[in-house]
């Protein structure tokens, strides 16, 4: 592998921070000019922190700073492994990562989907000349920045388009931090970084099961709260009765949270109809800056029509954007929440059903939102 300088290296206390030069991991999957992993077999889904070569010795740094660099490193591991003990939560190194795939900034949007289909993954890491990290590219870019802006994807290069210096997660972080920093940041993806080199891409599914445990956790304790709470109502004869009591709104509001506290009333959501185009849906995207459209039928959420809907069954089957209709790709039927849907119970439907999307309805039945 190919070390950063000096400004590139990893402070022990950092969680999450730009990529500047970063090294990719023997691992990953790099393309040179004569093709790359991108058509083999999927990779294991186990972790590939051990995948990384024999590592050689960096540049040596005086005053015993590279010493001293070393010791804070396993200090920090040593903490990070016990607060992960000790709270029952995940680090991201243990989660079940996927290889990156990797390819370099001047190669073709064409080119970087059928690799991105060929692998079946939604977002794809960039090199330089130097083969240090340099971008990101997902399918909501692919979406917004090249088919709604009507560029041609074999003459546009990824290094227009990608993201550049994304940030990046390191390898000890808590899988519930991550999850934080991505729905901070409104991104679905974290390079993983360990001992300097980026070993794997995060997707934000896999930070959903951890969440959800969190969550079960803190209503746990809401329960256990609002049985004292219920006890003290009994002890001093209030009545508990009926669903507007103290105990009730205690329970539901702090420990059962619904969607409605977190959907803002100016929410905005794209919407298109089964007859419109893909390119239609994309510029719809694009002005709301969002990454999925709701396809309403009879101001119902009759489908759904997402960014990775539109890389894998439109552009990796060569269909063209702006004749092609979204009622033929588009995913049918999907499921639905409403906004008194608690936010547990949708991330569970997100988690069993492996998708990033739900339609969040109003009381009315008019889709709303999206989560």
């Amino acid at each position: 592998p190919i070390y950063p300088d000096r400004r590139g290296l990893l402070s022990p206390d950092q969680r999450c921070r730009r990529s500047e030069s970063l090294p990719l991991s023997r691992g990953g999957s790099r393309m040179d000019g004569a093709g790359g992993g991108g058509g083999g077999p999927h990779p294991s889904r186990r972790s590939i922190s051990s995948a990384a070569g024999p590592r050689r010795r960096g540049p040596s740094m005086e005053n015993g700073h590279d010493a001293a660099a070393t010791a804070a490193r396993r200090s920090s591991a040593t903490i990070s492994r016990t607060t992960s003990t000790v709270t029952g939560e995940r680090t991201v190194k243990r989660l079940r990562l996927s290889k990156a795939l990797t390819i370099p900034d001047h190669t073709t949007v064409y080119e970087a989907c059928r690799r991105m289909a060929a692998r079946r993954v939604d977002a794809v890491l960039l090199t330089d000349s130097n083969a240090l990290l340099c971008g990101i590219l997902t399918d909501k870019d692919i979406t917004t920045r090249v088919i709604a802006r009507e560029l041609k994807l074999e003459d546009t290069p990824v290094s227009k388009v990608m993201t550049r210096n994304p940030l990046f997660v390191l390898g000890d972080t808590l899988a519930v931090e991550a999850l934080q920093k991505m729905v901070q940041g409104k991104f679905r993806h974290l390079p993983v970084v360990d001992n300097g080199e980026v070993i794997a891409l995060l997707d934000i599914a896999k930070c959903l099961y951890d969440a959800i445990a969190r969550m079960e956790r803190a209503a746990e304790k809401g329960r256990a709260i609002a049985a004292a709470v219920e006890g003290v109502e009994k002890h001093w004869g209030t009545s508990v009765a009926g669903p507007n009591t103290f105990v009730e709104t205690l329970r539901e509001r702090m420990f059962r949270p619904s969607l409605s506290t977190i959907i803002s009333e100016n929410s905005k959501v794209a919407t298109v109809a089964p007859t419109d185009t893909v390119l239609t849906a994309s510029k719809k995207m694009l002005e709301l800056k969002v990454s999925s459209a709701v396809v309403a039928i009879e101001n119902k959420p009759g489908g759904i029509l997402t960014s990775r809907d539109i890389l894998m069954r439109v552009i990796a089957q060569n269909l063209p954007p702006e004749s092609t209709t979204v009622g033929k790709v588009m995913t049918q039927s999907p499921e639905c929440a409403t906004i008194d849907t608690p936010i547990l119970e949708a991330l569970h439907t997100m988690h069993d059903g492996k998708f990033l999307h739900l339609p969040v309805l109003d009381r009315g039945w008019e889709c709303c939102n999206r989560c």
